[in-house]
């Protein structure tokens, strides 16, 4: 019996939940940029954005650890980050 790879665990639900949350806060700051909204519903907008940020945040987390844990799953801390901007 093999042992399961962590890194494969991440359910590919957490990617479309992160896409569903990423669009819903993309359309919702839209909405508040217009600023047709009233005080008490920007207020709740505001709330909802920052859910929805935290849930952002906590999948690209998620993946960031995946990324490490294939580059070396021995130790995932040796994985050097991302630079963009190095050729």
């Amino acid at each position: 019996m093999s042992t399961p790879n962590p890194a494969s665990a991440v359910p590919t639900a957490n990617v479309a939940e992160f896409e569903r949350s990423l669009d819903e806060l993309e359309q919702l700051v839209g909405k508040m940029e217009k600023g047709d909204m009233s005080l008490d519903e920007s207020l709740q907008a505001f709330e909802r954005g920052v859910s929805l940020y935290r849930n952002c945040q906590g999948a690209l987390e998620q993946a960031e650890l995946r990324v490490r844990m294939l580059m070396d799953p021995n130790d995932p801390a040796s994985a050097i980050p991302f630079d963009p901007d190095t050729p």
